[in-house]
């Protein structure tokens, strides 16, 4: 009878995700999900994001909505809450700031009392989680396969690029390899301040290491092999949420962009986003808006601005609006990625290969192209590239990172060819794999397993 209602027992989890748009909303959705079951949820975030994120609780009854103040830090703007609100160079200071939260989470879980806290950045919490009696599990929204390879034992102060271009041979995949500009950004990560006294590969690795499980925002089709060799190098216990997807947007397309996209054939249009903080140098930007042009295929172009052109327009290639302006949209505003997606005359997805985008992209029926721009994103292109065979990636300089128009242009068209070749294979691997993640009860039978096996952590604390 106890152990029948253990297993009936609703949870309390308490949520503090890293203050980023793109990991605060998958933690949103699994919030979500969870209420779904009857789950109490308490979710600290930044005050700034509390309409965006109120918009998207579907349970207010059961998800709590807890701002957290931020502490001052000299040199951050006092109206930075997020990433999106400062620059790459201001985010360490903004992980300082992160940090000092520790003693209003601690002291807000000790009046809560939840069964499990769920983190990513804050590796300082599974400490606070202990004395709290909360249960710490790190969740994290990157790619698991990323996770992998940052889990490869080195040293880290002598790690050297070949060793971050390469994996052992017990690696589960061979070709998920870094160009050597990509390692030579990894080698920096671990030594480049992210916060106080601590860098991004040790707050990560760190979080991972004291975290009593690690929870991955996947499913085991897709990535078994890299969530056992992770639960093999780390010794902890491993879980898949199940791919976690957006709940289906409630709004429609906004009509002026609807009735221009239905100028167009059907799977015609290429639609290209770098996520909403990703800003390209002016370069690469140009070369990406020119490459898309050489296509020849109507286009929608949703980029930041580069950091040295004074607007978007002033960026643009010379000539540029002038030759596409029949068959192109360039903006810098905020679109609605899903419902771009979801419209039949879109066919072709260019991404940075950020998690929400890449989940959006899968479970589309747009081709995908992937320009992977820093952080986990070069590992996920290869999964998506080389492992599942999905996308075409955008060949660039292994020294320099750079891509030109002409390689734009090739990828598109790769994959935009779907009666042959490389188009073709990865029009029929995509279309299997968005079958398997919108599988009716995928989702419900990873929650349950989930929630079980919390249940037996907790039971065993």
């Amino acid at each position: 009878m106890a152990g029948e209602q253990q297993h009936n027992k609703h949870l309390h989890i308490a949520m503090f995700p890293w203050f980023a748009v793109g990991h605060i909303k998958p933690y949103m959705h699994l919030s979500n999900k969870l209420a779904e079951q009857g789950h109490q949820i308490s979710f600290f975030l930044p005050s700034k994001t509390l309409p965006l994120v109120s918009s998207s609780n579907a349970h207010p009854d059961l998800i709590t909505l807890i701002p957290i103040p931020l502490p001052r830090v000299p040199g951050l703007d006092p109206n930075v809450q997020t990433t999106a609100d400062c620059d790459f160079a201001t985010h360490h200071l903004l992980a300082t700031a992160f940090d000092a939260t520790s003693p209003f989470i601690e002291s807000s879980l000790h009046k809560l009392k939840p069964d499990v806290v769920l983190y990513d950045f804050a590796y300082w919490l599974p400490q606070v989680a202990k004395r709290t009696g909360a249960l710490a599990v790190a969740f994290t929204i990157v790619c698991c396969a990323a996770i992998a390879h940052l889990l490869i034992p080195r040293r880290k102060e002598d790690i050297t690029v070949a060793d971050v271009c390469h994996v052992p041979e017990d690696f589960p995949h061979a070709d998920l390899t870094l160009l050597k500009h990509e390692a030579l950004v990894t080698c920096t990560l671990y030594a480049t301040p992210f916060g106080q006294g601590v860098s991004v590969m040790e707050r990560i690795t760190n979080g991972l290491m004291n975290s009593e499980a690690i929870l991955f925002k996947t499913c085991r089709e897709m990535d078994g092999r890299y969530l056992d060799y992770i639960e093999k190098v780390s010794k902890k216990v491993v879980m898949a949420a199940g791919p976690t997807l957006p709940v289906p947007p409630s709004t429609p397309l906004k009509e002026d962009l609807a009735v221009w996209l239905g100028k167009f054939k059907p799977k015609s249009v290429v639609y290209c986003a770098f996520g909403s903080e990703w800003v390209l140098c002016l370069d690469q930007f140009q070369e990406l808006l020119l490459g898309i042009e050489l296509t020849g295929l109507p286009f929608l172009i949703a980029l930041k601005p580069p950091v040295e052109a004074e607007s978007l327009e002033a960026a643009m290639p010379e000539g540029f609006k002038q030759r596409t302006e029949e068959r192109g949209v360039v903006t810098g505003e905020w679109v609605q990625q899903q419902q771009i997606l979801a419209h039949e005359s879109v066919g072709c997805f260019v991404t940075h290969c950020g998690s929400g985008s890449i989940t959006e992209g899968l479970i589309s029926e747009c081709q995908l192209v992937l320009a992977p721009q820093a952080g986990d994103q070069p590992i996920t292109a290869r999964v998506m590239s080389q492992d599942l065979r999905v996308g075409v990636e955008i060949e660039e300089g292994d020294e320099d990172g750079l891509f030109d128009l002409h390689g734009v242009c090739r990828a598109i068209e790769r994959v935009m060819n779907t009666e042959n070749g490389i188009g073709k294979e990865v029009k029929i691997n995509h279309d299997k794999w968005r079958r398997v993640l919108l599988s009716p009860g995928l989702e419900k039978t990873y929650l349950d397993e989930f929630v079980m096996k919390l249940k037996q952590l907790i039971s065993s604390q």
